[in-house]
């Protein structure tokens, strides 16, 4: 009990009123049944409100739930009371003052601050020196809002002390969510202290670094004993390599590596080869300046960028951040910044673009009053347990995260600038972090889940799927990106077509390195380039390649070669062209410019080229036309199933059980930067051949939209039934668990509103709850639940043909209204940064900053978002 010693131990607070202790006693003896003390697996919220983004820091406080430890804003803690009775909330807020000031002017000399207790992130905004904080915690008690300040170790009772006290120690369950945290475990390597540097005049140059053993230039390692510069594995810490820095360890056994460009006077990434792990290096800085690398006037950038990340002067960095150019910051609805998560920024990018649109708004913000009203009583439960339980959907989930980026009520002036105490000298707004919603969306996706950075295109199609997938009724908002694609091919030796459609979401644009318009100064800045890097001189200014987009446009519609084409017509392989046109066109047109791919080494590679991207832009003239006068269609004959004589060649052509798959061949693949579910889609696919096998998998298939997705197969994942709903099946199959109804009963609905929203939504818990949400005007309909139970019982099957793809098909002609731009040579590192435009004017969204955008770089961009013009 050390801990509440220290803290209950402060003074009290003057504002409270002092009562007797039976009184106190006596004043929560009727809710004692209600206040639980924590245990072990519980979890503590007591830094954001279950419904908003309001925390200690926020004007009202939070107040936490002594029974539930939910925590809830001013706004949302009475619509708690009413629903669920609780009546005991602990109050917690933070106070900002500035600090006292010294007979000389200065601020006093600093000292431990025991008026701090909450487990908060500080506010980086506020100068330390200026400022200090103050936590206050209090009892309230409702519906009366009788509060007893605490500490109150004498005049409450025992059971309600314990609980206080275990609630204000209690870690934030999200801690371990934060990368932040990871550098408080590193070890101390035990090779630091008595580290062997060899004294052979080895020094480093601030730039211009390169494997000693290859031409590759990043993910570079500096061996702290002989000072050698070489390459890490594959893809370690998200940038290839050719594993030269573990070679050389293997070949000398000299243990300790600092990796260049994460050099900054606080440390650098320093990892031990012996010890197989990072640790810190307590001598790091007499360690490099044996090597003439003065740490302590190394600095690192914005976003965790090195200064050997950025090239000079005309970088994409500086160019697509806008840097060097005074922006004025935005504020209020539909300008709130996202704070980054660690790597986070791919996910918020894709966030501001999308909830920017009209019809996502409609869809979600406008139902947020019956969230509140039906919402489960524990908001959280769906993202922190795998347990059966209400879950809150990722309607209400998005719903919630839409309304604070457009109501503006956290997208206001940082604390400095708030306070007014002083001249803030960054002035920004505080932003709202998006950690439940990220928690929520990358649920069981094991790239999105996880700290790295991501593809922000990849992310978008997994956002469009759970949208897909969790629909509002008859509601679709992800219908303004669905087009239809018409595929012709042609066999090249019979001239006979074949027409086929599919559905995509974004289109996919080449890069015409061919038709570059400044090819002279491409071929003189390369040369220029390698004799510097040859002499150790500074890097000659970037020139990037301007590609015309009418060039991609037209690369785009060109014929491509099908391979291992079979002819229906010859009833044997052939050659055969495929062109792609638009069906339809969508709503709002996502452009992906494609500027990743692989060098003939197969290192991934990124194109960094400026394209002409239109404000407005016509794509009528790739509108399909269907089979043509004078074409003659293929016959319609499936290619004959060839079945192997030898064994092992049937066995490889049966699929195989999803747990048997081999984890070894997946490994392989995943160093090579794949995303680990498609590895084991490979693996899985070939039939366990190997990695080689399984590469060539990938690189047939990389391109398709749910390249990265989990892998589920019928039988295996429960999707066998999924098509019931889809042909409007009514019989027994369709008929709801249980259980299931029970849930749904549970919270109050009825029965055959219950069945009906199952039904509706093959029995998807989830679904069903947002079916019921989306579907107020339901009224009890006994001849409904008959009839449906007396074609359960006769097994009918309707026979009504299934709908075709939802599209919202128009014209042709679009404005461009947002675009994502990508910084740094891979999608699995680097920055992305949003801009779109509002109200006339362009404004940058880099994280929680917000600003007005001078010099939008659309030029550069990763994702173009276009809306259609009415016609």
């Amino acid at each position: 009990m050390q801990r509440r010693g220290a803290l209950f131990g402060m003074p009290g607070g003057s504002g409270s009123r002092k009562m007797a202790a039976g009184d106190i006693g006596e004043l929560l003896v009727p809710h004692m049944p209600t206040i639980r003390v924590p245990r072990s697996g519980d979890r503590v919220y007591k830094n954001e409100c279950a419904f908003s983004y309001d925390s200690p820091n926020s004007e009202g406080g939070l107040y936490v739930c002594m029974n539930t430890f939910l925590a809830f804003g001013r706004e949302h803690v009475e619509r708690h009371f009413r629903k669920t009775g609780q009546s005991v909330y602990m109050h917690l807020k933070r106070h900002v003052r500035e600090k006292v000031r010294g007979a000389s002017g200065g601020a006093l000399p600093k000292r431990r601050n025991s008026k701090i207790f909450l487990d908060l992130d500080t506010d980086d905004d506020l100068n330390s020196d200026d400022y200090e904080y103050e936590d206050e915690a209090k009892l309230v008690i409702f519906p009366d809002h009788y509060e007893i300040a605490l500490p109150n170790i004498e005049e409450l009772p025992a059971l309600v002390t314990i609980a206080c006290d275990a609630v204000l120690s209690s870690k934030s369950p999200y801690r371990k969510q934060d990368p932040d945290t990871w550098e408080n475990e590193l070890p101390v390597s035990k090779y630091a202290n008595n580290l062997t540097q060899l004294d052979n005049g080895v020094r480093i140059p601030p730039s211009g670094w390169k494997c000693a053993r290859c031409d590759l230039r990043e993910n570079l390692w500096l061996n702290l004993t002989d000072g050698s510069v070489l390459c890490g594995k594959w893809f370690f810490d998200s940038s290839g390599g050719n594993g030269h820095a573990l070679e050389h360890y293997r070949d000398m056994g000299y243990p300790l590596a600092v990796k260049l460009g994460t050099i900054t006077p606080d440390g650098a990434d320093v990892y031990s080869f012996q010890e197989e792990e990072p640790v810190l290096d307590p001598h790091l800085a007499k360690h490099l300046a044996h090597f003439g690398i003065d740490m302590l006037h190394m600095h690192g950038t914005e976003n965790g960028l090195r200064d050997n990340d950025m090239k000079p002067r005309v970088s994409e960095w500086e160019v697509i951040q806008e840097s060097g150019t005074k922006l004025k910051p935005m504020y209020g609805p539909g300008y709130t910044g996202l704070k980054n998560l660690g790597n986070s920024c791919y996910l918020s990018s894709v966030m501001q673009a999308i909830f920017s649109i009209p019809e996502f708004q409609r869809a979600y913000v406008g139902n947020l009053p019956r969230i509140f009203d039906y919402s489960p009583l524990d908001p959280t439960q769906d993202f922190n347990t795998q347990i059966d339980c209400q879950p809150l959907s990722l309607f209400t989930l998005f719903g919630l995260q839409m309304c604070h980026l457009k109501n503006g009520v956290y997208g206001k002036p940082c604390s400095a600038c708030h306070l007014g105490l002083l001249i803030c000298m960054k002035p920004q707004q505080n932003g709202i972090s998006p950690r439940m919603f990220k928690a929520f969306v990358s649920k069981s996706h094991p790239e999105f889940s996880s700290n790295r950075q991501q593809d922000a295109q990849e992310f978008f199609l997994h956002l469009v799927n759970l949208v897909e997938r969790n629909r509002i009724g008859s509601e679709n908002p992800s219908d303004v990106f669905r087009f239809l694609v018409e595929e012709r091919i042609q066999c090249c030796q019979t001239r006979k077509v074949r027409y086929t459609e599919r559905v995509d979401y974004l289109m996919q644009l080449p890069v015409a390195m061919e038709a570059a318009t400044n090819k002279d100064e491409l071929i003189a800045y390369e040369l220029t380039r390698r004799e510097a890097e040859a002499n150790r001189r500074p890097l000659p200014e970037l020139v990037r390649a301007k590609i015309p987009f009418s060039a991609c446009l037209q690369a785009f519609s060109e014929p491509e070669n099908v391979d291992d084409f079979w002819s229906s017509a010859l009833q044997a392989k052939s050659a055969g062209v495929k062109t792609s046109r638009f069906a339809s066109f969508p709503e709002y047109l996502v452009v992906q410019i494609k500027k990743f791919t692989f060098g003939l080494d197969w290192v991934p590679k990124k194109f960094d080229v400026s394209i002409d991207m239109p404000d407005l832009l016509d794509i009528s003239h790739l509108r399909a036309r269907g089979l043509q006068p004078g074409e003659e269609e293929l016959p319609d004959i499936s290619p004959p199933i060839v079945i192997p004589d030898d064994s092992k060649d049937r066995l490889m052509n049966q699929l195989i059980d999803p747990s048997d798959i081999d984890e070894s061949s997946v490994m392989q693949l995943a160093e090579m930067g794949f995303p680990l579910e498609a590895c084991r889609k490979a693996v899985y696919f070939t039939g366990n051949m190997g990695a080689e096998v399984a590469f060539n998998w990938i690189i047939v298939h990389m391109e398709e939209p749910d390249f990265a997705e989990p892998l589920t197969m019928p039988g295996y994942g429960g999707a066998a039934s999924a098509g019931a709903s889809v042909f409007g099946a009514t019989g027994l199959d369709n008929q709801p668990p249980e259980e299931i109804v029970a849930i749904i009963t549970s919270m109050g609905f009825q029965r055959n509103q219950a069945i009906q929203a199952l039904r509706a939504t093959n029995h998807n818990l989830e679904r069903a709850l947002d079916w019921i949400f989306s579907h107020p005007e339901f009224e009890e309909d006994s001849d409904f639940v008959i009839e449906m139970e007396n074609n359960a019982n006769a097994n009918i099957i309707s026979e009504a043909k299934p709908e075709g793809p939802r599209v919202k098909d128009g014209s042709g002609m679009y404005e461009l209204f947002a675009f994502i731009s990508h910084m740094g040579t891979s999608t699995m590192s680097g920055h992305y940064v949003c801009h779109i435009k509002k109200e006339g004017r362009w404004v940058i969204y880099n994280d929680h900053k917000v600003c007005a955008s001078e010099r939008p770089p659309k030029d550069l961009g990763y994702m173009y978002f276009y809306r259609r013009i009415p016609s």
